[in-house]
């Protein structure tokens, strides 16, 4: 009798302009296999050239975890398989891959987000995150320095006390810890987490899609640089933009906005 067949690594669902992508090893805690890995990179750089796409939100399989991190058996495995931790392409960088992405990333944290898991998640644009949703750096513990960018992002969102108790203890935090230290914007209960990530896409999705991603691209490439050279990069990519505009544009996007704004009231 054959083996069964491994299931999919990745699985990815579109609607009304909203990508999701979930990682699907809930077996293995959705660690980062080599093939996911692969399976990632692919379709991130997919989605960032599918113009129907207008958000994506990347979320794991199950309620246990979001993702572990590296496979550690594959690692204990294979000796040249350590080299994932400082990778030279985004097929290898599951951080970059999804960093690159031109479009709004919505990270619904729904379980543990370890060491390379953290660092995926910091990836991402915007985090929400499900009562279930656990955070831990234990790079100190595995004893392997971190690659994807988590010394240098996570001390910029929390602070670098904050980011240095959890780097150095190698502690987990909760959901609500998370939201209390600005880590995460959201918290909902685990069956919530979901429609809500689908539908803060879906708000992102009715905007003008060109506009969305000129405007991430303005946030964090001015956020890289100081505040006076930000200020300065937003003039010079502000002019140009807005002097293309017309009136007509404007009063018809004016009255969109008066519109929403009395349904949400």
């Amino acid at each position: 009798m054959s083996a069964p067949r491994e299931a999919e690594p990745l699985i990815v669902r579109r609607k009304d302009g909203v990508a999701t992508v979930i990682l699907n090893r809930p077996q293995a805690m959705n660690a980062l296999s080599r093939a996911l890995r692969v399976a990632l990179a692919h379709a991130m750089a997919e989605l960032s050239a599918d113009d129907e796409v207008r958000a994506v939100i990347l979320t794991g399989a199950g309620e246990r975890a979001f993702c572990a991190g590296l496979d550690l058996k594959e690692l204990g495995a294979d000796p040249e398989a350590i080299a994932a931790a400082n990778p030279d392409s985004a097929a290898e960088d599951p951080a970059l891959a999804v960093g690159r992405c031109p479009k709004p990333v919505i990270g619904a944290i729904n379980g543990v987000a370890i060491t390379g898991g953290f660092e995926l998640a910091l990836a991402c644009d915007i985090l929400i995150a499900s009562r279930n949703a656990r955070f831990a750096d234990t790079h100190a513990r595995v004893g392997i320095m971190p690659g994807w960018g988590l010394s240098q992002k996570l001390p910029r969102i929390i602070g670098p006390s904050r980011a240095k108790e959890m780097s150095f203890t190698g502690a987990f935090i909760g959901a609500d810890r998370a939201l209390q230290w600005g880590l995460v914007n959201h918290v909902f209960a685990p069956e919530a987490l979901l429609p809500e990530a689908e539908r803060m896409a879906a708000e992102i999705a009715q905007a003008d899609p060109e506009f969305i991603m000129a405007y991430k691209a303005l946030i964090d490439d001015g956020y890289a640089r100081t505040l006076a050279e930000g200020l300065a990069l937003e003039a010079e990519r502000s002019r140009p933009w807005n002097a293309a505009q017309t009136p007509e544009k404007l009063e018809a996007r004016r009255a969109a906005v008066i519109a929403r704004g009395r349904a949400q009231l």
